[in-house]
């Protein structure tokens, strides 16, 4: 499997045998999603079931970042093909890794945050590194995510579900494991096996019946309301401030004076 198949040079596809691997590897940038890449994700997900060779996809990163979400500055790589126009939400590949009729695994290898986690939380399974962290900060920079309104209360609770989104705040390996944010941890060197076993045991599970417990668990997950995220996107003053907040390095215009940015 080559890049090109991917659309990005920013990820990797690789077989191992049923297994496949795709790669988030875009370190000078600490893995940063461009669209190319969310939609090479989704390609992946895609390519694997379709493919009779395969039965299961493992979604991991390179260094000390898994993915920290999007990248705020919205470039276009070199050697990226261009999203098609008007795609718009479709790039994204969360609701295919939910769907997926393959099992995906993420084997999560350092920073998770923002479409990383997204995708994390989505995956069949999420065998964590005992180094990673994990966080949810759409609002810090005036997003609206309604990804994260859908997803994040069915799997750690409405309580803190509204600490994560409303504050930011970082969450660790431990708790993140306590809360059910993620479903195993282990020790960071163990990472790959550990992923490669998960695998293995979710593809003893009878696929049809698979596909039927999948759809009645995703049952559980509330509307997606992207119309709202949508016109955010597309008109919100607080989304442009806090993008261009974070591409300044600076605080967002909204933090009242006294409060620590």
């Amino acid at each position: 499997m080559t890049e090109h198949e991917l659309g990005t040079p920013h990820l990797r596809l690789e077989r191992e045998g049923p297994i496949a691997w795709c790669t988030i590897d875009r370190p000078a940038k600490r893995n940063a999603l461009t669209p190319a890449m969310y939609f090479g994700i989704k390609r992946a997900v895609r390519l694997v079931n379709a493919d009779a060779e395969l039965r299961a996809l493992v979604i991991t990163g390179v260094g000390d970042v898994f993915a920290p979400g999007g990248d705020l500055g919205g470039r276009v790589e070199p050697g990226e093909e261009p999203v098609p126009d008007g795609v718009g939400n479709d790039i994204l590949p969360f609701l295919a890794v939910r769907d997926s009729r393959a099992p995906v695994i993420s084997a999560v290898n350092g920073l998770c945050q923002g479409g990383g986690l997204l995708i994390a939380m989505l995956s069949d399974v999420a065998v964590v590194s005992d180094r990673a962290t994990f966080r949810a900060p759409e609002l810090l920079r005036g997003i609206p995510d309604a990804f994260y309104a859908a997803v994040l209360p069915a799997h750690v609770g409405l309580a803190v579900a509204r600490d994560m989104l409303l504050s930011g705040r970082v969450l660790e390996a431990d708790e993140a494991l306590a809360l059910g944010l993620v479903a195993r941890i282990v020790p960071h060197d163990e990472l790959r096996s550990a992923a490669l076993e998960a695998a293995h045991q979710v593809l003893r599970s009878a696929p049809d019946a698979r596909m039927h417990v999948k759809r009645m668990l995703n049952e559980r997950y509330g509307s997606i309301d992207t119309q709202t995220m949508n016109w955010s996107l597309e008109t919100s003053a607080e989304l442009r401030e806090g993008m261009t907040a974070f591409m300044e390095k600076r605080p967002p215009s909204w933090i009242p004076e006294g409060v620590d940015p």
